[in-house]
């Protein structure tokens, strides 16, 4: 039997395919993800999948997120033991060897349309996010979450037979963060054109994912300006772990002060990322942030936003609100900077708990992970669409209310 990997490499919610040359020794001139011979243990494969990755497109820079189950399959004569693999890059940029006849960056969904090696989508759904890499994630932001939504309403729509099948998929992954808007409102925004073809979904998603990506982008982009308008801000304290935040703090490159962010850590992850990109950084405890920032560490206070409510609120990680005070009472700015698509639809806060301090009889816990930033603290909301007022952030609120209206018709039923 042959063992290979075969590893798909995925930017902003698209990933690499491949089109193997026509002197290939199997399947020439069929797309793949990126594949070849397991040289090493069959029992740790990663190091393989890693080789033929830098070998065949010159990606180096690769984060591990799923390894799958291997697939067993039998193409006449031939027999394979395929193990899947899944890597984030930071970049499109590819350096086919001669192996490639021709690389493109696609939704998974394209591998569908083409002719391609044996078994290559159930190859990749054995890596693809699921409705538990939603449930469960508690180490990214908001937006990247968001995002990982939008490609498994993507996938299941692809594959599903009945409207009723993908309305089930997207009601779950609606429920599965309810703190979080963008998962609600990037859902919502797919599911609000009731025709009832679950291909059209599918085609609605994958631009979604897209919009979205330039949507975070493009919130960043204007952050980096706004700081670099104000006095410029040289210092700047920061908490947790948002895409969009790391994207502005390597734009605008200040001095950053961040909170190690109880109790995943996270910011200690962002902290080391920065310093990596030659980025001064201080890694704080959460509860010593506030009094940096009192002594006059810092020029601002820079949150992302897991939601901000219809009042103008911001939803951030615990230790936000400390910070904002001690903002407050130091006289700089506090910025929420984040996608349009995490503005709630209402002024409800929707919590997470983070589980038992305690468990001595007698003590109850109370340790949320978020916490609700009042509007009066926050100079302003940073969106894509530039830095947001009260009611400004009320009419977008309004608009993402009526998205929700996808799932009951006028009779109580289903649309769609």
């Amino acid at each position: 039997m042959n063992h290979v990997v075969t590893a798909f490499c995925r930017h902003d919610g698209r990933i690499l395919l491949a089109r193997r040359s026509g002197d290939a020794g199997t399947y020439p001139g069929r797309w793949a993800g990126i594949s070849g011979y397991v040289e090493g243990s069959t029992d740790d494969t990663e190091p393989d999948a890693r080789r033929e990755v830098s070998e065949e497109t010159g990606l180096t820079s690769l984060e591990l997120v799923r390894a799958g189950d291997p697939l067993h399959l039998v193409d006449g004569d031939d027999e394979w033991m395929v193990h899947p693999f899944l890597f984030d890059t930071e970049t499109r940029d590819v350096r086919p060897n001669e192996e490639l006849a021709a690389t493109e960056w696609v939704h998974p969904t394209a591998i569908r349309d083409r002719a391609t090696v044996p078994e290559l989508w159930e190859t990749y759904r054995r890596v693809a996010p699921t409705l538990e890499t939603v449930q469960t994630d508690e180490t990214h932001g908001a937006a990247w979450i968001s995002i990982r939504a939008l490609e498994v309403l993507r996938d299941g729509a692809a594959e599903a037979k009945s409207w009723d099948t993908v309305a089930e998929l997207a009601d779950a992954l609606r429920d599965a963060r309810p703190s979080m808007a963008a998962v609600t409102n990037r859902i919502n925004r797919v599911m609000a054109e009731p025709d009832g073809d679950p291909k059209a979904v599918c085609r609605r998603a994958e631009r979604a994912i897209d919009a979205a990506v330039a949507a975070d982008r493009e919130a960043a982009a204007v952050a980096v300006e706004r700081l670099e308008t104000d006095a410029p801000v040289q210092r700047v304290a920061t908490l947790s772990r948002s895409g969009t935040v790391l994207a502005t703090l390597r734009g605008a490159r200040p001095a950053v002060f961040i909170s190690e962010s109880h109790p995943g850590g996270e910011g200690k992850e962002v902290a080391e990322a920065l310093a990596n990109d030659g980025l001064e950084v201080t890694l704080t405890t959460d509860a010593a942030g506030p009094g940096l920032v009192l002594d006059g560490a810092v020029d601002a206070v820079l949150f992302g936003a897991d939601s901000v409510l219809a009042t103008g609120d911001v939803v951030n990680k615990v230790g936000s609100v400390p910070l904002a005070l001690a903002a407050a009472r130091a006289s700089i700015p506090v910025y929420a900077v984040c996608a349009r698509d995490k503005i709630r639809g209402d002024d409800t806060f929707v919590g997470e708990g983070g589980g038992s301090l305690s468990s001595a009889e007698g003590v109850t816990s109370e340790n949320p992970i978020f916490e609700v930033v009042p509007a009066d603290l926050v100079t302003g909301v940073i969106t894509e669409w530039g830095v947001l007022d009260a009611g400004e952030i009320a009419t977008v609120a309004a608009e993402h209310a009526e998205l929700g209206d996808w799932a009951d018709g006028d009779d109580g039923s289903r649309k769609g």
